[in-house]
This record gives C-alpha cells, sequence and structure tokens, in this order.
C-alpha cells in the first residue's frame, strides 16, 4: 500500500490525490497500478457517479513518469521497464473508456504522464499555474500516453507542433489548443473544487458537473499560441514526411521559423522521426489501436540508445549537450523507424 497515491469517497465523487508534492507527483509504478486498481473498483461501485483527479500542493498536477528510476530499470532490463508502460498504457485506456465522468484539475505543471491522467478526461480543468508540455523528444523518447491519438486530432497542427518541440502551454494556450475544457483563476480553484464534491449527482451526472464547472469558470485570457496559429497551421499541416516539414521551416523566412529548427536541432533525431510517425499513423488509429502501438515503440526505444544519453544529459549530468546516435536526422534510417512499429509477437499490449 503506497501513501503516494491517496483515494477518497467523498459524497458521490472518488478522489484521487498524487502524493508526492516534493517529486512534483511524478508517477511510480506503484502509484499507477494502485490508479488502475481503484479507479476498476470504482466503475463498479453504484456509490461512486464519478472521479476527481487532482495533486497534491500548489507546484504540479503530475510532472510524468519517475523518469530516474525509469532510467536505472531499462539499463539493467528493458522488458521489465516496459512492463512499467503495459500498466500505465493500461490505466491511460481505462481513464479514456472510463463509464462515469471523469474530472481532472490540473493546475500546476502538467507533462508526461501526467498528461496521460487527465487529457483523457471528460472534464480537465486548467488554472493560473498550468504548464503543459510532452518534451520528451529531447530526452529521447516521444509523446506517449495516448499523444498519437489527442495530439493529431488538435486543430491547426498544434498537436504536431507541441509533440515535435515540447513547446509549453499555459491555461489560455491549453483552451486556445483544446487541450482543456474549462479554466479557473486561482482565487475559484478551490471553490470549485469545493463545490463539485458536495454536489449531488444523479441520472444526469454530466450535466450536473458542467453546471459547476460553468458557474466557476472564467475566461482564460489572450493566447499566446494564437499569435502564431498561422505560422503553425501553415508549416505544421500537410506534409506527408518529416522532411518536408523541415524543407519548409528551412525556406520559410519568418522568424518563427528560424526558431523552431533551432528548437528541433536541439531534439533526439530518431524522437523527431518516430514522434512524426506516430501522429501520422495514429491520426487513422482508435484509441486502444494508438495505445498498442506506443507499447511497441516505447518498448524498443528501452533497448536503444538515446533515451539512456537524453536523459543523462537532460536528468542526470545535466551538461544539455547529449550526444545523440544517429547524430542527424539524415542518418536515421527509414528501416530502422519501421522496426519500431512492427508486431511485438507474445509481448503486444493486451487492453481489456
Amino acid at each position: 500500500m503506497t501513501t503516494d497515491i491517496l483515494f477518497e469517497h467523498t459524497g458521490d465523487w472518488g478522489v484521487v490525490t498524487l502524493n508526492r508534492e516534493n517529486a512534483l507527483n511524478a508517477l511510480t509504478w506503484d502509484m499507477v497500478k494502485a490508479m488502475r486498481a481503484q479507479l476498476t473498483a470504482w466503475a463498479g461501485d453504484d456509490g461512486v457517479k464519478a472521479v476527481l483527479v487532482k495533486g497534491a500542493g500548489e507546484r504540479a498536477f503530475c510532472a510524468g513518469g519517475d523518469i530516474r528510476w525509469l532510467h536505472d530499470a531499462a539499463k539493467e532490463d528493458a522488458g521489465y521497464a516496459a512492463e512499467f508502460f503495459r500498466e500505465e498504457y493500461s490505466n491511460n485506456a481505462l481513464i479514456y473508456h472510463y463509464p462515469k465522468p471523469y474530472v481532472a484539475l490540473i493546475d500546476g505543471i502538467n507533462m508526461g504522464g501526467g498528461v496521460g491522467i487527465s487529457v483523457h478526461g471528460d472534464f480537465r480543468v486548467v488554472g493560473d499555474a498550468t504548464l503543459f508540455a510532452m518534451p520528451e523528444t529531447g530526452i529521447g523518447l516521444f509523446p506517449d500516453v495516448g499523444g498519437g491519438h489527442f495530439m493529431p486530432r488538435l486543430h491547426d497542427g498544434l498537436g504536431l507542433y507541441y509533440g515535435l518541440t515540447g513547446a509549453r502551454a499555459k491555461a489560455a494556450d491549453c483552451m486556445a489548443a483544446g487541450i482543456a475544457t474549462h479554466y479557473a483563476s486561482a482565487d475559484k480553484y478551490s471553490e470549485l473544487e469545493a463545490a463539485l464534491l458536495k454536489t449531488p449527482l444523479g441520472d444526469q451526472a454530466y450535466v450536473d458537473i458542467e453546471t459547476v464547472l460553468d458557474v466557476y469558470a472564467g475566461d482564460s485570457g489572450h493566447a499566446p499560441v494564437n499569435d502564431l496559429r498561422g505560422d503553425i497551421a501553415r508549416l505544421f499541416q500537410g506534409h506527408n514526411t518529416l522532411d518536408a516539414l523541415m524543407a519548409a521551416l528551412a525556406e520559410d523566412e519568418s522568424e518563427f521559423a528560424a526558431a523552431t529548427l533551432k528548437t528541433l536541432s536541439r531534439m533526439s533525431p530518431t524522437s523527431l522521426r518516430l514522434t512524426f510517425e506516430q501522429m501520422k499513423r495514429g491520426h487513422e488509429l482508435d484509441f486502444d489501436g494508438n495505445m498498442k502501438m506506443e507499447f511497441r515503440i516505447v518498448s524498443r526505444i528501452m533497448q536503444g540508445h538515446d533515451f539512456f544519453e537524453g536523459v543523462r544529459a537532460q536528468i542526470l549530468d545535466k551538461d544539455r549537450n547529449p550526444q545523440w546516435a544517429p547524430a542527424t536526422l539524415a542518418e536515421v534510417d527509414a528501416a530502422a523507424i519501421a522496426h519500431y512499429f512492427e508486431d511485438l509477437g507474445d509481448a503486444e499490449l493486451v487492453l481489456a
């Protein structure tokens, strides 16, 4: 029994609290297992009519998975490390298909694995401290936890932009992109939570919840991403290959294109190619099909080079100078990328 994640039955609600405040509520394997077990139990409990998930403290909803642990575990046994993702992706799928309203209060940092336990829910409430990002290409990973499903479905190329660059989004940008459904200001956020938990939920629980959210939700204000939206739509849409996208950026004379190329030059070339292909394929897949695809990719990443080098450079040694292998997009072999998407045989992800 872990105290890193807490569960309460309050009124008509099941409440999940990520309880690793000092670690920005990063997910451990035990937390993910406990959450999936509890969500499964609540799904069959008539006394629980909705679920609310939040993070302890004021700094983070959830900063992602426990990357240091994952790095160390995968170095010892890549297959063992992949089992963490099997559990995590199964939990993501459970949330996506959850039979009851699922509300995520995502004030504070929300990245990687935190996105996976929030963005697939029915209601995603951002606040003044919200900071969303999927920064995986910078550590030799890719925007997983269902990123291949929800990101290609964002309008105007925003999903591919966020996925490749790891760009950050505050509350207004999350609202503008469709990542969030509601915004509540800092002075209303705790009131909103209290009001939700006090609300009796009837046969139309979704409507009951929406009514409360509408009372407390406000205007998140100007979204800076909208100032870039034309450039993003023009440069990140309509390309069949990553090379075509990169060529469009190189040929464009805007400051945005130059800044974006500089950002992409720091990312793992393999991760960039994987992410582009993930988004392309994910747009055509249903959610479960996407999760199976992502498990194939991540299982093979755990056997590779760039994830370990990315974590070393960004998190362990912090020299911010990863030595990617291959070092350039031109050197990344198309057949090698295709291999990441191949069937895993007996190791395939099976979703109930």
